[in-house]
């Protein structure tokens, strides 16, 4: 199990989420850039963009989880995980099965877990609510 787990809270399946040399963080949200938000040079005039959430649609009725059909473009992940250490900076890279499809996000150092942007190629991607997206690959002191 990596010790990078000790540090985050709200792991779906321990086990499986630390079974490699980082903890692998998972889906809860997708949701759909709508509108355009605003950033300057102070801060002043600041302004989220209007998001909606992606629908999830099951494929069978009695599946537990749902999946977000994406179509290409730019959306805004939500995780199920949280950061629970204080002056830590955690590195979260895309996993290399989401890469091998066509989707990315950026790699980030953050000292909390933030929406992420995803990238989604030409063809699309369907993922599965609790997929697992990113890996926490370090830990480092802020």
């Amino acid at each position: 199990m990596s010790s990078y787990a000790t540090h985050i809270d709200g792991l779906v399946h321990e086990p499986t989420q630390t079974e490699g040399d980082g903890v692998d963080l998972t889906v809860a949200e997708v949701r759909e850039v709508t509108g355009p938000g605003r950033v300057d040079f102070g801060g002043d005039e600041l302004e989220a963009a209007a998001v909606e959430p992606c629908e999830r649609e099951k494929r069978d009725p009695d599946d537990e989880y749902g999946w977000w059909s994406l179509d290409a473009g730019t959306y805004l992940v939500e995780y199920n995980e949280s950061i629970a250490g204080d002056d830590l900076r955690f590195t979260v890279q895309t996993r290399d099965a989401l890469l091998e499809r066509g989707a990315f996000h950026p790699t980030l150092r953050v000292t909390a877990l933030p929406r992420v942007p995803l990238s989604v190629g030409g063809a699309g991607v369907r993922i599965k609510e609790n997929a697992r997206l990113s890996t926490v690959v370090d830990v480092d002191p802020v």
